[in-house]
């Protein structure tokens, strides 16, 4: 792992120094073409299924306008040269304000899936958080991640005792943190996916802590193991269609003693509901555009929540990040980290565990280098006096 205080930006001089003896990185060390460069590998279902979006794709594509739309102030004469990425999130220091989104069903991209993003995240030093649709099972993630630091994020089930049973083994297993993901209660209208008839769950994918937890298996009629599919299609009612509501909340504090944060929240509204109902954070994420077509960008939510709560709890941001500038804008503008989501998946296609180590140091780097670049040495030193007046964004809002 590299030292936060002496810089992720030798990961640079790493690749230049590999170039005397003829050799280049395994792939692109642009974050935004990964995308097209995984397209073969992964083929048409799994590539649909991660880069697909909801709708016209209208949100997906408004999200990096609005990265877009917001440009960096470079500070001259600043003694930059030394910077440390250390930051604290809920209580955890962190070697930088990075981690890894919860992506489920990671094996329809690479054999490995969550167990090769879980090695890569331990070796970068960045969080992982655990998606309930994971391909491995909460205690399996947690062996590959060894020392790591690691989140759960749950797909709440509708059966309590399920629900109770799962946030109990990933205490067990050293999560230490829980991201509650609001936006997905249902599938939205994708069509990537349904021109080609492909949901990796009824096929058996990304069900293995359900497909792992005893009280779940004890609903069953028959063990998991001689009939997956009807153990698949059995979960898929009890954690999807139905939605929850504010006033259940107070069943995951009472089984869940760390911190939690709502992931999904982009209405200003809903950022108070959370403060008031006594939510450690908030995680400003449109799902990568994958849930609502049209809806507002990320970005731009992200700079209305802050408005509401950003003296109140802490302000997480996801959704359309491709470089370490778009870190330093989500920063900025008031995230108190920023999570990686798709690029990385990318990587996992091409490389597993090194291709992800490699999107992820890739990312490191430049967001060192680019901290130094526009004049600030630690994480605090980044604030709104970085970024000109933004242009307005298609697909944004501007309330």
């Amino acid at each position: 792992m590299a030292d936060s205080r002496t810089g992720f930006a030798d990961y640079q001089f790493e690749i230049y120094l590999r170039g005397l003896q003829d050799q280049v990185p395994p792939f692109t060390t642009d974050l935004s073409a990964l995308e097209e460069v995984a397209r073969d590998r992964m083929g048409p279902q799994p590539y649909g299924y991660v880069a697909g979006a909801a709708g016209t794709g209208a949100t997906a594509r408004a999200n990096r306008a609005a990265f877009d739309g917001h440009r960096l102030v470079p500070r001259m004469l600043r003694d930059a040269t030394d910077r440390d990425l250390r930051t604290t999130v809920l209580g955890s220091e962190l070697a930088a304000p990075v981690l890894l989104a919860p992506i489920g069903v990671q094996t329809v991209v690479h054999p490995d899936g969550e167990l090769a993003t879980a090695r890569a995240a331990q070796a970068t030093g960045i969080p992982m958080v655990l998606s309930t649709a994971s391909s491995h099972t909460i205690e399996e993630a947690a062996r590959a991640n060894g020392d790591g630091q690691r989140w759960f994020q749950l797909y709440w089930p509708h059966d309590d005792e399920v629900t109770a049973s799962i946030l109990a083994r990933a205490r067990a297993a050293g999560y230490t943190t829980l991201v509650v993901t609001l936006d997905t209660w249902q599938l939205a209208w994708r069509p990537r996916d349904l021109d080609q008839a492909y949901l990796p769950f009824i096929r058996g994918n990304g069900v293995a802590i359900p497909l792992s937890d005893p009280v779940f298996r004890a609903r069953l009629d028959r063990p998991a193991e001689e009939d997956p599919q009807a153990a698949a299609l059995q979960w898929l009612p009890i954690f999807s269609g139905k939605a929850h509501t504010w006033d259940e909340l107070g069943f995951l504090r009472e089984h869940w003693d760390g911190p939690i944060v709502l992931k999904g929240i982009v209405h200003p509204q809903d950022a108070r509901r959370a403060v008031a109902a006594g939510m450690d954070g908030v995680l400003v994420s449109n799902h990568g555009g994958r849930q609502v077509d049209g809806a507002v960008a990320a970005l731009d939510a992200l700079v209305d929540v802050v408005a509401a709560v950003g003296d109140e709890t802490e302000v997480l941001f996801d959704s359309g990040v491709r470089s370490g500038a778009d870190v330093v804008k989500a920063l900025a503008l008031g995230a108190r980290a920023v999570l990686l989501g798709r690029p990385y998946v990318y990587g996992l296609a091409l490389g597993g565990a090194d291709g992800v180590q490699h999107v992820v140091r890739s990312l490191l780097a430049d967001l060192d280098l680019t901290m130094g670049l526009v004049g600030c040495t630690r994480v605090a030193e980044i604030g709104p006096d970085l970024l000109h007046r933004p242009a307005p964004t298609a697909g944004g809002s501007r309330r």
